[in-house]
């Protein structure tokens, strides 16, 4: 059993939608911290079709509440119509809820009650090193960070994400009706694969794809909004350098990219491991600055001339990139030095698989697990 990075500070005053992919652990943490709340869990068949006949009960069974613990809902997106009588009960009952789902799509996009900003919104990451003993980096680097693909065998692990591809990401994405053709969706999960991490280029994907490039926007955005990835904005800082600005998409895990390009194995060296270094650490920054309310703090650097600086924290504070050779170069440098001629106050890092850290040239080097102690510990953001 893992302890959660993720807080509930504010239920004791406030309710709190927390979204999350599926399998991140949002019903295992809502179980331990709060273990003696009502909990409605409408994954249950029986509690699902109670409340689909007649949602009114939920405002029956708890109009009465007098208790301390708010109330959970959990899979609050199978049945938003609930969110009335939250609405509710929130206002007329001054009752607190913890609402959890793995998608917010369905909330936004057909204009259920989002509560008005009654409830604050918080997202729950796959793991991180911080949470897990004994991390293993290259195990993390393969089989990913959600508990059952982190905690399996690689065998069992490479089974589970392929359950997990083939059941959650096309199987739910169908039964919601988000998408008319399956077949092509699933062709642009894989190209979209293949491209994690690059500049998004839709016209391009959208001719791999067989469709049109509206429709591959479309497809990113039912990724996002199910919070199976996430767009990395292209700084926008100009200066001296004229600079890209298409955003980067990412997966919200390693492990599915790695099981959707059928990556069942990594060795170090090789331009797939580096790939997969960098997304690693990278999903451990998006979590670190998820969850100490920073998400907006993080960009990437690329000038036409395809000079680039992988990650930028804040307005040019920290220069960050990702090698995974085992002892960095003078040739490593050269993104990072550019960066810094426009921004000198920038403090510059490099991750490797150094064996100590180090300057550099005036930047740091940090082995990988070093930068994530760090990271962790709040010393680098």
């Amino acid at each position: 059993m893992y302890k959660r990075i993720v807080t509930f500070e504010h239920s004791e005053t406030d309710s709190i939608f927390l979204f999350g992919a599926r399998q991140t652990g949002k019903t295992t943490v809502l179980l331990e911290n709060f273990k003696d709340a009502i909990f409605y869990d409408l994954l249950e068949s029986n509690t699902l079709a109670r409340l689909q006949r007649n949602p009114s009960l939920l405002r029956q069974e708890l109009e009465s509440y007098d208790g301390e613990l708010p109330i959970i809902i959990d899979e609050i997106q199978l049945l938003p119509e609930l969110l009335n009588e939250v609405h509710w009960l929130i206002s007329r009952k001054n009752l607190r809820f913890i609402l959890s789902g793995s998608s917010a799509r369905k909330l936004r996009r057909k204009g259920y009650n989002t509560l008005g900003g009654r409830a604050l919104w918080c997202e729950m990451y796959p793991l991180v090193s911080a949470e897990i003993p004994e991390f293993d980096f290259d195990k993390a680097v393969v089989s990913g960070m959600l508990p059952r693909h982190y905690d399996a065998p690689s065998g069992l692990a490479t089974k589970r994400l392929e359950s997990y591809i083939s059941v959650y990401l096309k199987e739910e994405v169908k039964a919601e009706s988000l998408v008319r053709n399956l077949a092509s969706f699933n062709r642009f999960l894989e190209v979209a694969a293949l491209t994690d991490g690059e500049m998004v280029n839709y016209t391009n994907i959208a001719q791999d794809c067989g469709v049109d490039s509206k429709t591959v926007k479309e497809y990113f955005s039912i990724i996002e909004e199910t919070l199976l990835g996430y767009y990395i904005p292209a700084f926008s800082k100009t200066i001296k350098r004229k600079l890209r600005q298409s955003p980067k998409f990412y997966f919200f895990d390693i492990g599915v990219v790695n099981s959707l390009l059928k990556r069942n194995s990594l060795s170090r060296g090789t331009a797939e491991y580096g790939h997969a270094f960098e997304h690693l650490l990278i999903q451990e920054i998006v979590a670190y600055l998820g969850y100490h309310g920073k998400k907006d703090c993080i960009s990437y650097w690329h000038t036409y001339t395809e000079i680039e600086v992988d990650i930028v924290l804040g307005d040019a504070e920290v220069a960050i990139e990702f090698k995974s050779s085992a002892e960095v170069m003078s040739r490593h440098l050269k993104g990072l030095k550019a960066f810094k001629e426009e921004h000198e106050q920038a403090r510059l890092i490099i991750v490797s698989h150094d064996e100590r850290p180090r300057i550099f040239n005036g930047v740091e080097v940090m082995p990988a697990m070093y930068f994530l102690k760090q990271l962790w510990e709040g010393k680098i953001y």
